[in-house]
């Protein structure tokens, strides 16, 4: 059997064996692994499904042989898919709920909201092993967005501050030099400055507040996931003021634990309605400086409380001057199912209403902390993406 053969007999699964062949060695057990996932049931011609003699089932031990199957045979992205098509399509959650089940998986995004789904059930010796996976995906996250994160709203927040009449140490010569250039004398081979430029002094004072407030509804558990880990970052500057308010009916302020971020995990309750109204009624609360303050509310926009009143705050927070985001994930998946009257109804108050991925929310925080036009940010995303 040729390559491409071998491929496609991957994946058609067993139907194509009589004629694509037999599969040998590595690509067998591979093959059983997928066949366990993916046609542990069919449909006969009536339309009622039938089991096939493939799969997973209930049984621990086959799920841990499983498991340790993918991860031989499969790359930790491809592990991480067929995790998460398990747990939803084989109903494998309860098994998780055994440490050595944790002890077996590739930690994620998708494993880490799971988890969290399952917090208040799950037994406090599956607990500690849980918190371990969640300190490993938190760690990860961390390293690949601190840097990007605080060298991006560190420049926003100095250009932020950039004046026109600068004391001879602030002068930002290569800026002002650039913007002079029409005034080079040549005869005397400079540039003569008609305007400086530079950037106010450095200072330790908070010079942005920023609040994250997230909804906690089961579609938006990989974006509680993100919001933890950037609240925890974002908190550590000390040129910001960070809040992080996570709500569904009820609503949890969970400043005080940001410098853990897995204790901020662990304290979400992922599940449940949403009232978003008596979110952002909360987090007005906390604005003390309209102008100098971000408020980012991460939802799908379901309202389960007052829509008129949700929507009578978020105009009061944008006419006192608070720069506003609405993001409908922050996440790697794009946008999820979500309220396009309200997704509008934001929109026509000049608060768009948009999908941010990870990487590019850094450029996002920059964009709010210089006061630019976020529709035209949100258009960009969407172009480039």
């Amino acid at each position: 059997m040729d390559e491409r053969s071998r491929r496609w007999r991957l994946v058609l699964g067993g139907a194509a064996e009589e004629s694509l062949g037999e599969l040998s060695g590595n690509e067998a057990a591979m093959d059983a692994a997928l066949a366990a996932l993916y046609d542990s049931g069919s449909a006969d011609g009536d339309g009622s499904r039938r089991q096939r003699s493939a799969g997973l089932g209930a049984s621990a031990p086959q799920v841990a042989r499983w498991l340790g199957d993918i991860r031989e045979y499969f790359p930790s992205t491809v592990v991480q898919i067929m995790q998460s098509d398990a747990i939803e399509r084989l109903n494998l959650t309860s098994l998780l709920l055994e440490p050595e089940m944790l002890d077996a998986v590739e930690p994620d995004v998708h494993l880490v909201g799971t988890l969290l789904s399952l917090n208040r059930v799950m037994p406090d010796q599956t607990k500690d092993v849980a918190r371990q996976v969640v300190r490993k995906v938190v760690d990860d996250l961390e390293r690949r967005i601190a840097n990007k994160t605080k060298a991006a709203v560190t420049g926003a927040l100095n250009r932020a501050t950039r004046i026109n009449r600068p004391r001879h140490a602030d002068i930002d010569w290569d800026r002002t030099i650039r913007a002079n250039l029409k005034h080079y004398q040549p005869e005397y081979r400079t540039v003569v400055p008609e305007r400086l430029i530079g950037y106010g002094r450095r200072t330790t004072a908070v010079q942005r507040d920023v609040i994250l407030c997230v909804d906690q509804s089961g579609s938006m558990a990989a974006s509680v996931v993100y919001s933890g880990v950037f609240a925890a970052v974002l908190a550590s500057m000390r040129s910001l003021r960070t809040s992080l308010v996570v709500f569904d009916t009820a609503v949890a302020d969970l400043t005080d634990q940001l410098h853990d971020p897995v204790e901020v995990l662990f304290g979400t309750q992922l599940g449940g309605g949403t009232d978003i109204n008596r979110a952002i009624a909360y987090c007005q609360e906390l604005v003390t400086r309209p102008r100098d303050s971000i408020f980012v509310l991460i939802s799908d926009l379901y309202e389960g409380g007052v829509r008129a009143e949700m929507l009578r705050r978020v105009a009061a927070l944008v006419e006192a001057g608070v720069q506003v985001v609405v993001l409908l994930a922050l996440s790697d998946e794009g946008a999820p199912a979500y309220d396009h009257d309200n997704a509008a109804a934001l929109a026509s108050l000049g608060v768009p209403a948009f999908a941010c991925t990870p990487d590019v929310f850094p450029e996002l925080m920059a964009a709010a902390i210089e006061r630019r036009d976020l529709r035209a940010f949100a258009a960009q995303m969407s172009a480039r993406s």
